[in-house]
């Protein structure tokens, strides 16, 4: 994943990124920044990477989706500039995040999605 972000200009700045709010203090994987030079703007991203490999995709969905909540409200209070986007592998969007009911479930709780072909270490797909 990493590999991938830094192939697509992306800058890892925070291996993990910690994020604290009042009491709290959690991890999200990564953190990364890309600069935009007809902007002059930069975007930062915090990236969950998820891999959904136990016997229930559906309970690694749960997981993730309690994770990502958490640290995109955690964000919003701290560092509103900073996006949270979940990664996971080509294989898994293919043959579970295609499943209705998963993209009803992506689409209510507004997910953002990278999605990497872990082969050839690259992004294939952003969702918004």
């Amino acid at each position: 994943m990493r590999n991938a972000l830094s192939k697509d200009g992306w800058i890892i700045t925070s291996d993990p990124l910690r994020i604290r709010y009042e009491e709290i203090q959690v991890s999200a994987d990564m953190a990364a920044t890309k600069l935009f030079a007809a902007e002059q703007d930069a975007r930062r991203i915090a990236v969950e990477v998820k891999s959904f490999i136990s016997l229930s995709p559906v309970r690694d969905l749960e997981t993730a989706l309690g994770q990502y909540i958490i640290y995109r409200g955690f964000l919003s209070l701290t560092d509103p500039d900073r996006q949270v986007y979940m990664a996971i592998h080509e294989e898994v969007f293919n043959a579970f995040f295609q499943l209705k009911a998963i993209q009803t479930i992506i689409k209510q709780n507004q997910i953002l999605l990278i999605v990497i072909d872990t082969t050839n270490e690259v992004i294939v797909q952003w969702t918004s």
